[in-house]
């Protein structure tokens, strides 16, 4: 993969398809490539470019030491969207991702044509307050735990129970957490999501759709909802029998909602 500097370290990026410019954003503790497996492929072949990278401390891209802002994830991602000559280009954005295209859709709207933000939140209720909470606890008690405890408690966090209560699928991942834990994305797990950013989202101009999925634990329906809700014509959909990884879940179903609406804008 090819590398380009922006805010002061190099990021890995790859680019697909020929066509107008989407670009994907990825969500924390994940490569840029996990895009590859469902989402490029479709946009490629409805006729745009992608465009996938990893953020600062994941993949090939630099991990520079301490705990990383949103600021600095936002920076990241303007910069490499300049040095690429992208803008305004669609965006796409999952989760910590999603956050980050919010940020960029308010502050460079020249840079961003359309949003869509998958699996999103403005802001953190009390549940995950506590999740995240637990987590940095967790992370600064130093206990690292056995292989098997974190696949079982990330399929759980992060998948449906339609997932779940299918053996073949529920075994299939239980394997690839198992073999691909232990990596959160080092300094990624500071980036801030207990703010409220509902104000900043008002303030936002380019066209936005929000997918939410119904058994989200992260980023719930009710707080993907609000984010509709506070950006100006922004629409929204839900998608039934996913998690948070709904995008991997039920892939063909997200494509269709984000090809469907990057179509129109």
């Amino acid at each position: 993969m090819p590398y380009v500097t922006s805010n002061g370290i190099r990021l890995s990026y790859q680019r697909s398809g020929r066509g107008e410019p989407v670009l994907l954003i990825m969500g924390s503790g994940a490569a840029g490539r996990v895009w590859t497996t469902h989402q490029t492929p479709a946009l490629d072949e409805a006729g745009y470019e992608t465009i996938i990278f990893d953020n600062r401390g994941i993949g090939a891209s630099d991990a520079p030491p301490g705990m990383y802002t949103l600021a600095e994830m936002v920076a990241d991602t303007r910069g490499l969207i300049e040095a690429l000559g992208l803008g305004p280009c669609r965006i796409v954005g999952t989760s910590m991702g999603a956050m980050i295209a919010q940020e960029l859709a308010s502050q460079a709207p020249h840079l961003v044509r359309s949003a869509v933000l998958i699996a999103t939140r403005a802001r953190s209720d009390a549940t995950r307050r506590a999740l995240t909470e637990a987590d940095r606890a967790l992370r600064e008690s130093g206990v690292r735990l056995p292989p098997k405890y974190e696949a079982m408690r990330t399929v759980l966090e992060m998948l449906s129970p339609a997932t779940l209560n299918n053996d073949a699928a529920a075994s299939g991942w239980l394997e690839i957490f198992e073999l691909t834990g232990g990596n959160s994305g080092g300094g990624q797990a500071g980036v801030d999501r207990a703010g409220d950013r509902r104000e900043v989202l008002r303030t936002i101009t380019v066209p936005c759709r929000t997918i939410a999925f119904a058994d989200d634990l992260i980023c719930p329906p009710h707080l993907v909802a609000e984010v509709a809700d506070a950006i100006p014509g922004c629409d929204h959909v839900e998608i039934p029998d996913c998690g948070h990884l709904g995008n991997l879940e039920r892939p063909d179903v997200v494509n269709a909602a984000i090809i469907e609406f990057l179509t129109k804008y």
